[in-house]
């Protein structure tokens, strides 16, 4: 289902938000690739913008903060809590590091920023008003995030330990060091990727769209770039880069490619 409503189960991630340069190019952006709207916010932090489909908030964009990793662009990940601080020391006694201590944001929810110990860096959601995502697996929203790492073992030690989930290889991709992440019901909530030439350790993001082709063309319209789409077992995929250097993913799964058409 693609609508949420509540606060999703522990270890799920639940919202992303990007910090940039410059917001209104990034609104133009993610318009022209995503048909989102926006909604202005404001918190401690500074100002930030909600990015909505159909009303609904799906992500947000914000100025660059100080736990981000300067001359670098992710789109940033928060990974589900019903206890913000009990999960925080669970991180420190894992061997993550604590960038930002818990704290309450705009009434919404609180959060901490944590590093892994391979230096991923990601935040713990607990929701309040707030949930995260309110539409997700859907057209021109979040579909999954993957960590990739040049040194995957400590990253699958610390996720299990932290959020409890299962390590699973996968036999879709022979050749590839990739391990499913999974809740104790078996949820998969993402993967880590062994990437030995990957420059650092960092949670991507993938998006679902309607045309990977299209969204391609769109991207580079638009004042980005992309590679090449390529097709995978689980559907048409292509990298693309934004105008500040977010490289992230953007997939049309088979079954999402039918109901399109």
């Amino acid at each position: 289902m693609s609508e949420v409503s509540g606060n999703q189960p522990f270890g799920t991630p639940t919202w992303i938000d990007l910090g940039v340069p410059d917001l209104h190019r990034a609104k133009t952006f993610y318009s022209a690739l995503f048909g989102w709207e926006y909604e202005e916010w404001s918190a401690a932090s500074g100002p930030f913008t909600m990015c909505l489909l159909r009303g609904r908030r799906v992500a947000a964009l914000r100025p660059a903060l100080a736990t981000d990793v300067e001359g670098e662009s992710w789109w940033h990940v928060y990974l589900a809590t019903d206890d913000c601080d009990v999960t925080a020391k669970r991180v420190g006694d894992a061997g993550g590091t604590l960038l930002q201590s818990s704290a309450d944001v705009a009434g919404l929810g609180r959060m901490a920023v944590i590093e892994d110990p391979v230096g991923a860096r990601f935040s713990l959601w607990q929701g309040g008003t707030f949930p995260g995502c309110e539409l997700v697996n859907e057209t021109c929203t979040l579909v999954r995030n993957d960590l990739a790492t040049p040194d995957p073992e400590p990253a699958r030690r610390f996720y299990a330990e932290v959020f409890g989930f299962t390590l699973d290889g996968n036999e879709d991709l022979p050749g590839f060091d990739f391990t499913f992440l999974r809740r104790p019901d078996g949820h998969e909530i993402g993967g880590v990727f062994g990437d030995p030439g990957a420059p650092a350790s960092r949670w991507r993001t993938t998006f679902e769209v309607a045309g990977t082709d299209d969204l391609v063309a769109r991207a580079i319209a638009a004042g980005g770039s992309a590679g090449t789409p390529t097709d995978t077992p689980y559907g048409r995929m292509a990298d693309i880069t934004d105008p500040f250097g977010t490289a992230f993913g953007v997939i049309t799964r088979p079954s999402a490619g039918e109901a399109a058409g």
